[in-house]
């Protein structure tokens, strides 16, 4: 099937942010490297403060880690070569290639993104030069025509790089008829041209109720049809890529005996570190958005990572959470901070040079013995060590700025392998145990070191292993895309 003279290419855009691009991306990914091709997964500019380590040292958005993992290699800066991880409503932090290289605001941005687009191509090239087939995925949607000036997202790039691009839509959400037909409407002529066709995403029910919805579109925009894809409930099992996520997890529980609370920050990031507590049976992970109180009947509550600490630790207190924690505390409920959530629960945090935002040092919520400031190194590295408590197995990733030091870091939560046969202390643990933070990632998706911590709470395991979970996933994808999509004309179209 592959053509060996060269990579070919094709792009998934979508009518809108959450239409399921990444979920198709990864679905393809699979399918086709199931069908003997070596895949590779691109993302040219991403949005999103979930992001994953590569074994390079560099960061990338966790869509990407994924889309890679479907493709059987590792992940690597190409495959996202700029990230924009949002710390304000009008400003992010911008990473090119892995590495942070500034911030930058709305503005300011859209004014400079064509600067990148040599960047981006580059990337992309070196990824074609490594596979049979590239398959990319577009940000937002191409009808966002005001953003269209230097685009390097949608339509900037497919030209650019000459990459033939499917139009998908969401059914799920309504709509979907005049969404696709209202893309076609507003693209320019040669914007319209890069388009081959179209895809429909999240269908439930009956496909052939939809038959004449294809044939409408097709009339209207004299795009063909690649299929309709049914709802996959696969895709609940895959790790969450960004604040939509969430807002389905906020009006989802489940019954598991251990409740555990984690605020919703207003920055939050990396809260897939959830995804693998939230599919076991034993326990309800609620995601508590603002203006909500945390729980008082929660064992446990997680403060997760956030890109913008300062910031979050006064939107922390501004819901009056910080109230609801200090009589979790008092009732004996234990308390557990990632990356940013760590650093939260100690004395004091501080930025000095303003590095997420206004320079400043405010009061921690003071559980920790710990104090933190923010520096411009930022630590990128994957982990393996051992849990201090328990001497179960760990393995994870770093990805924070600032340094941590107090009394309670002799304490550790976790000692981490050194690469010289030695350990080095890492987190910090309160006095009575109840407390502790640490800037690991990642912690509950390797399974013995899960299964310890459901130990301390009297929890029995059940999710046998979570990296079987997810390849389980993405393999249900990858035969729904086998079924119910033209791989071959895809295929065919692709370039």
């Amino acid at each position: 099937m592959a053509d060996k003279t060269g990579a070919r290419a094709l792009m998934i855009q979508g009518t809108g942010s959450d239409v399921g691009k990444s979920l198709i991306v990864a679905a393809l990914a699979r399918a086709y490297t199931r069908r003997g091709l070596r895949v590779r997964p691109f993302k040219p500019q991403n949005m999103s403060n979930n992001a994953a380590v590569t074994p390079d040292g560099g960061e990338i958005g966790r869509a990407q880690a994924l889309q890679a993992r479907a493709c059987g290699v590792a992940p690597s800066v190409d495959m996202n070569p700029v990230l924009l991880k949002p710390q304000t409503d009008i400003g992010a932090q911008l990473v090119l290639r892995g590495r942070v290289v500034g911030t930058a605001e709305a503005a300011g941005y859209q004014r400079r993104k064509g600067e990148l687009l040599p960047a981006v191509l580059e990337s992309f090239h070196r990824l074609r030069a490594a596979c049979d087939l590239v398959v990319v995925e577009g940000a937002g949607s191409p009808a966002e025509t005001n953003l269209r000036a230097g685009d390097i997202a949608n339509m900037g790039f497919a030209r650019a790089a000459g990459v033939p691009v499917v139009l998908a839509g969401d059914i799920d959400r309504g709509g979907v008829i005049a969404s696709l037909v209202g893309t076609h409407r507003v693209l320019d002529a040669e914007d319209r041209a890069q388009i081959r066709g179209f895809l429909i995403n999240k269908f439930r029910g009956d496909l052939r109720l939809f038959d004449r919805g294809v044939t409408e579109i097709e009339a209207r925009t004299r795009w063909p049809c690649f299929g309709v894809l049914p709802y996959q409930k696969a895709a609940a099992r895959l790790p969450a890529e960004d604040g939509m996520d969430l807002a389905h997890w906020a009006r989802r529980m489940q019954g598991g005996a251990v409740r555990i609370a984690v605020p919703m920050l207003s920055r939050i990031a990396n809260f897939d570190d959830l995804d693998p507590l939230r599919l076991e049976p034993g326990v309800t992970v609620e995601m508590v958005p603002p203006g909500r109180p945390l729980p008082g009947d929660a064992q446990g509550v997680i403060l997760p990572g956030s890109k913008a600490t300062l910031a979050d630790l006064a939107f922390f207190r501004a819901q009056g959470w910080d109230i609801d924690l200090a009589g979790h505390v008092r009732r004996g409920g234990w308390v557990l901070g990632l990356c940013g959530g760590y650093q939260m629960l100690g004395r004091a945090v501080a930025d000095p040079d303003g590095i997420e935002g206004p320079p400043g040092t405010a009061p921690g919520l003071d559980y920790l013995d710990v104090e933190t400031v923010l520096a411009p190194a930022k630590t990128l590295r994957a982990v393996t060590g051992r849990d201090v408590a328990t001497g179960a197995a760990l393995t994870g990733y770093e990805m924070h700025l600032g340094v941590t030091h107090g009394a309670d870091r002799a304490r550790p939560l976790l000692h981490l392998d050194d690469g010289a046969g030695g350990q080095v202390p890492e987190g910090a643990v309160s006095l009575d145990g109840r407390i502790a933070g640490t800037y690991v990632h990642g912690l509950f998706g390797y399974d013995a070191q899960r299964a310890a911590w459901l130990a301390r709470w009297n929890v029995a395991p059940g999710l046998a292993s979570y990296d079987g979970t997810v390849e389980a996933a993405l393999d249900e994808l990858a035969e729904a895309a086998e079924r119910h999509l033209d791989l071959d004309a895809l295929w065919a179209i692709s370039r």
